[in-house]
Order: structure tokens, then sequence, then C-alpha cells
């Protein structure tokens, strides 16, 4: 069962309510390539399964791998190369692309941006926990780290996904390119190794003509949610921590934001 809560909200309609709600993710070109083929991908940040270009820059993120055919290995690459993922695929089967940024910060200098954020992404409690802390209602300061996956096929695609080791992640549990999932791929969200029960995950959909769709979805008490998927389709999942944290000086961030994607494809 998906526990879906919204279905059909176009995502050209959604309108940005703060810059730390931008989606991070790998956007591979091509996501089945033959044997010995290129793995191209650009990483991207943005909304609406659109966003700008990211280069590969070793400051930028505190792990770039890949793990194809089960083998874990980093991501060759130059300072400024764009598209930041652009290597030979060194074997058949099920590449899982991983990637970790280091952390960065913002600031809410107005209240609504904080609550609308808190809103969107579903983080019950927050407000409330925000006023019993005592928290200011302006220069608030979020840490926030992406922590991004991407499925691609090389060859017959072989392969499953699985736990990388990245503090919030999601997990396939299907193989999108070789298992039957009409109805639905089974993903399992976690953080810190354990599952998220009852967490909002945000499904992005985009066709092969048209305008991408999301809707929203929640996790079961194992963490896990299958998700309504069409052949054809590219698919960007997205689930977010936020978690308190104990400032120490008075510009010190007050929460942390811990975001989790997966893009895939559904063979036609």
């Amino acid at each position: 069962m998906s526990f879906l809560r919204t279905v059909g909200v176009l995502a050209l309609g959604l309108t940005p309510v703060t810059a730390s709600a931008h989606e991070f993710w790998i956007d591979p070109v091509d996501y089945s390539v033959p044997s010995g083929a290129a793995l191209v991908a650009p990483l991207r940040v943005g909304e609406a399964f659109s966003g700008a270009e990211q280069s590969y820059l070793e400051r930028n993120f505190a792990r770039f791998d890949m793990q194809c055919g089960g083998i874990l290995e980093p991501v060759p690459g130059r300072s400024g190369d764009r598209p930041a993922l652009n290597v030979g695929a060194p074997r058949d089967g099920l590449c899982v692309i991983v990637h970790q940024t280091r952390d960065y910060t913002l600031t809410y200098n107005k209240w609504q941006k904080f609550v609308n954020f808190v809103e969107h992404k579903d983080f019950s409690g927050v407000l409330a926990e925000h006023a019993a802390r005592g928290l200011p209602d302006t220069g608030i300061v979020e840490l926030y780290s992406r922590y991004a996956k991407s499925l691609i096929a090389v060859g017959d695609g072989a392969g499953s996904d699985a736990e990388v080791g990245l503090l919030t992640e999601i997990v396939a549990e299907a193989n999108p390119y070789t298992d039957d999932v009409t109805g639905g791929l089974p993903v399992r969200v976690l953080f810190d190794g354990a599952p998220r029960s009852d967490a909002q995950v945000e499904l992005f959909a985009r066709p092969p003509e048209g305008k991408v769709e999301v809707t929203l979805h929640r996790t079961d008490a194992e963490g896990r949610v299958t998700l309504p998927v069409q052949s054809g389709y590219t698919y960007l999942v997205d689930a977010v921590v936020l978690r308190p944290r104990e400032a120490q000086a008075e510009k010190d961030p007050v929460w942390e934001s811990l975001w989790a994607s997966l893009t895939f494809a559904v063979p036609e």
C-alpha cells in the first residue's frame, strides 16, 4: 500500500517556498546503457525535477561513489567537470551512483518561509518545539546536507540496490530494469541505518512528454512504501529529515535538515 496522501499535483504549479526546499539529485542522461558504455549524469539542484547543473568539485562533497556489480569504488573526476559523472561503466549489472554533499547553512530571515518549509515537508510538531525551545522567529539558521543515489542499468542491468552507509538514504527493494513493477516500486527509507516510519515521501514523475507530476506518500512502520510507477517514466524520490541542533553561539544552526533522494527510470 502506498499510503498516498495527494495525487495529481502538477509540479510546475508548485511555488518554491525557500531555497532549502530545493531538491538535489543525480540526473543520468541515459538510465540504461550497453556494456562498456559511459555512465553520464549531471548533479542538479532545483525544483519540480528541473534544476541547475553542479560541477564536480571535491570541496563540495563528502562522498561520490559508484557501486557497479556489487563493487564499490570512487567516481573519478577533475575539478570543474560537467557533467560531474562521466566514466566508462566498469562492469555489467545495476550501477548505484552515490553522492553526499558537504554541510551547508542557510538563514530564514522571515518566519513564514520557515513555516512554509516545515508544513510542505510535513514535520509534525516542529513549530511547537521551536516555540518551546524559545527560538527566534527571524534569523533562524539551518544546517543541511544531501544524500543522493541513482540507479543505472548496464548491459542486462541485473542486481539489486542495497544500503550504502549514508546517514539517510532511500533503498529500492526491487530492480526497476529487471523486475515486474506494474504493482509499484517498493522502497525503504532509512535514517542512521534504522527505518523511518510514518515519513513523508515525495515522488516526482516525469513522463516521456508533458508535465512532471508530484504525489505525496507515507512510509509504514518498517519505513517501507510502494510507489506507483509507469513504463517510460523517470522518477525522483525525495525524503527529508529535520532534527534539532543545540547552538553554541548566536549564529549557530538550531535545526538540521538531511535530504535523501533516489532517481531511476522504468523502461518501456
